[in-house]
């Protein structure tokens, strides 16, 4: 385990200040024994700040011989409780305890009885023992509070970054739905005015202001989108009853589209209508990007109260190669999933794409 409490230089200087304190206890004693206890003080105080069970156990056994031990013999008591398991400083505060027990049996303290002495000298060592336990449990606390928080804080980024990942992913989808419905539109009336030059003047003028008009309307819905991404009120969104309008639009594009509307559906939840409208938007635009001149049949129907879409084309002989293709779609499941609903797509065996979608007509 790592150094708890306070930095290594901090504990080495107060090795030091305590191995002075055994120093001064050479005053007044005159035998060889004194003088080398006394030196062995100063030299173990200071290495009890780098090995506190070791030297402790070392200057516990010295205590035992000579006073001069015994403040560095305290000091290994505390720095051991700090910074070692449980069983070494206990180790050290039972050597500890002993070596002072006989110091005081053979050394005699004028006006203290050897009980005294020897009930002192435990709670000296009791109290610096729990000091030390309670300084490394306080440092412990500290690292878990400081790793906790590192935690949260990475924890806190990694839901940011997850947030944002899912707001993009909406926003792709919402400019998705929109503007690559309304954009095929353009599309095929740029188409035409490219392959027709030689169209009649008010041919050619027709199709450019269905152009603009296109243009403002995509402009519209994305500004509508937007709004709709921020949580802001908007004026206009679009539900199952714009879906007639949505057809209209595509076969005054040129698109054949038979649409047939037997849904008695007419207080569906907002989600459910806004979804509607999407799948009908993205079968119409995949029509008209895969399945190009084919006609495109679209049916509502209620039943077992849930709402039923189902678009039929026949598959095109030759489907262009355009990128992004399928995505879609993924995103169309998605949002019919998060409706409360289903959505299957598939080519059948009689050669006609079908995409059937089922929302619940409550939620």
């Amino acid at each position: 385990m790592g150094t708890c409490g306070p930095s290594r230089g901090a504990v080495v200087l107060t090795g030091v200040a305590i191995g002075a304190l055994s120093a001064g206890s050479l005053l007044g004693s005159h035998g060889p024994l004194d003088v080398a206890a006394a030196a062995l003080g100063i030299a173990g105080a200071v290495a009890a700040a780098y090995r506190p069970v070791g030297v402790g156990l070392a200057l516990g056994v010295l205590a035992a011989l000579s006073p001069a031990a015994t403040p560095a013999a305290t000091f290994a008591t505390f720095n051991a409780a700090r910074r070692r398991p449980l069983r070494g400083a206990l180790a050290v505060l039972a050597v500890g305890i002993a070596g002072h027990a006989v110091q005081g049996w053979w050394r005699s303290y004028p006006g203290l009885g050897y009980g005294w002495w020897l009930l002192l000298m435990a709670a000296a060592y009791a109290a610096l023992f729990g000091w030390g336990v309670w300084a490394r449990a306080r440092h412990e606390l500290l690292l878990s509070l400081r790793e906790r928080a590192w935690r949260a804080e990475a924890e806190q980024g990694r839901r940011v970054d997850e947030a944002r990942l899912a707001e993009r992913t909406l926003i792709a989808r919402e400019m998705h739905d929109v503007l690559a419905h309304r954009l095929s539109l353009l599309a095929m009336y740029a188409g035409a005015l490219q392959y027709r030059p030689d169209a009649p003047p008010e041919r050619l003028a027709e199709a450019a202001g269905v152009i603009r008009v296109g243009v403002h309307q995509a402009l519209d819905e994305l500004r509508e989108v937007i709004a709709v991404l921020r949580h802001e009120e908007v004026g206009v969104v679009h539900s199952l009853p714009d879906v007639p309008r949505l057809v209209q639009e595509a076969v005054a594009a040129g698109q054949t589209v038979h649409f047939h509307d037997a849904a008695d559906a007419p207080d569906v939840p907002p989600v459910v209508g806004r979804t509607a409208y999407r799948v009908v938007q993205e079968a119409l635009t995949n029509a008209r990007k895969h399945a190009a001149g084919q006609p495109v049949t679209v049916s509502l129907g209620t039943g077992d109260g849930r709402l039923v879409i189902d678009v039929r084309n026949p598959v095109a002989e030759r489907v262009p190669d355009l990128s992004g293709s399928g995505v879609g779609l993924v995103g169309l499941t998605e949002r019919v999933g998060l409706a409360g609903g289903t959505l299957a797509h598939a080519v059948t065996a009689t050669g006609e794409f079908r995409l059937r979608a089922e929302l619940p007509c409550r939620t």
